[in-house]
């Protein structure tokens, strides 16, 4: 597992930049997930554009005045920021040690931090300086849709995160209880249909107040929706960040944190020895879950069962001999649901980009969307770990109770889109 970028690049390059800790694996897996979203996004934008499908909005700017207090002191602040916390990690003592504290600490460096500030302060006034007229003028220019791909990333992001950690807390509200403050400051905990359902509000505002037609902006970020869970669950999977599935008690965790196959008697003997690991897990020790699913095909063992050693969370039991920050791996393999969700996003997602040329009624490409969605959540967790909820006798998890919600909603869309006023899209 490679919690931080620090030991994703020592083990691809046999390089130790100790800098790179600083760099949480799976926020940055987040970031490349939002810049491949922004990029296809973009692109179905400009093909709907030459479908008549938008239309551009007129908007005021005014050329040639220099740089305002405003936007000097907002680039003094990122750059003091970016020296304070990033360069300043390079030299406060055991800064790297807790990257995730040190961030989230008042400890930096105030010299990089005044340094970088002027620098990126400088550079915003020459850029506008560069460009300074005489007189200052006002200019009409033409704003289209996929001019708007960046705004709309940052409205997706600060709203998702936001939604997926309320969401998240709300599943786990025992944990949320005892530390409401960690529980939300925590980089560890997001819950993806939480994200969604407020990433999708905030969009909504977005489109109607720039009026940009919502139903065919939901067309087109289908497929860049997909790709970006795709790719954010690739994130979950290399830094082992709890997001995993049920126990396979066909795979077994050695002392050195090898996997080995296990006959049912070496499961349950294990289970006995880590007893209060499991306990504490699944609440209950006679409620653990787990599956027993051999190895087949000659394929290796870890897709049908993975130990995530040193795992950003530090879950599981210590590794024998291992002395740095994160030493644990989980004593009995759990289903890798992270790489299965890769797989599947990533054949829905190419399922999409195929059809949305051939799909001719807007709203239906999104519909496609929800359903299918809906579907490989529900089905993948049937073999991951989450809290359950007690409703008239069935015990649905909260991701199963919105991810069918989700089939429901896309099915009724598919059907009733072409009532819709903008329902036919040009051949």
């Amino acid at each position: 597992m490679y919690p931080n970028l620090y030991y994703l690049v020592k083990d691809f390059f046999g390089v130790e930049w100790n800098w790179l800790r600083i760099f949480n694996t799976f926020g940055f897996f987040v970031a490349i997930a939002f810049i491949v979203a922004a990029w296809v996004l973009t692109l179905e934008l400009k093909r709907k554009q030459t479908l008549g499908l938008f239309s551009y909005t007129e908007q005021s700017i005014l050329i040639g005045a220099p740089a305002s207090i405003t936007e000097l002191l907002i680039n003094f602040f990122l750059g003091f920021l970016l020296g304070f916390k990033i360069l300043g990690a390079a030299t406060t003592p055991d800064a790297l040690a807790d990257p995730q504290s040190f961030i989230l600490s008042s400890r930096g460096n105030i010299g990089f931090g005044m340094l970088i500030g002027i620098a990126f302060l400088a550079l915003k006034w020459w850029e506008k300086n560069k460009e300074k007229l005489t007189k200052p003028e006002n200019r009409i220019i033409r704003i289209w849709p996929h001019d708007r791909v960046g705004d709309m990333v940052i409205y997706a992001a600060l709203f998702g995160f936001a939604g997926a950690k309320v969401f998240d807390n709300l599943e786990h509200w025992d944990s949320f209880i005892k530390d409401p403050i960690g529980s939300l400051i925590s980089f560890s905990g997001l819950t993806f249909y939480g994200g969604l359902i407020c990433a999708s509000l905030a969009l909504f505002y977005y489109s109607k107040k720039h009026k940009i037609p919502f139903i065919h902006l939901c067309d087109a970020a289908a497929p860049a929706l997909m790709i970006a869970y795709a790719v954010g669950r690739i994130g979950c999977q290399m830094a082992g960040d709890g997001d995993w599935g049920i126990l396979n008690s066909a795979i077994i965790s050695n002392t050195q944190g090898h996997l080995i196959l296990a006959k049912p008697e070496d499961f349950h003997s294990l289970l006995e020895v880590n007893k209060a690991f499991y306990a504490e897990q699944f609440a209950t020790f006679t409620s653990v879950q787990s599956a027993h699913i051999t190895p087949f095909w000659g394929l290796p063992k870890w897709l049908f069962g993975y130990n995530y050693p040193h795992n950003v969370i530090n879950e599981g039991v210590a590794i024998i001999g291992c002395s740095d920050n994160y030493c644990h791996v989980l004593p009995i393999a759990v289903f890798p649901t992270p790489f299965y969700e890769t797989i599947m996003a990533g054949i829905l997602f190419a399922t999409l980009w195929m059809i949305r040329n051939k799909i001719k009624i807007a709203g239906r490409l999104f519909a496609v969307y929800l359903i299918v969605n809906g579907i490989e959540r529900f089905l993948i967790e049937k073999i991951r770990v989450n809290t359950k909820y007690s409703i008239f006798g069935m015990h649905p998890t909260q991701a199963e109770l919105i991810s069918f919600s989700l089939i429901i909603l896309g099915t009724l869309l598919f059907w009733y889109a072409p009532k819709f006023k903008v329902n036919k899209v040009k051949a």
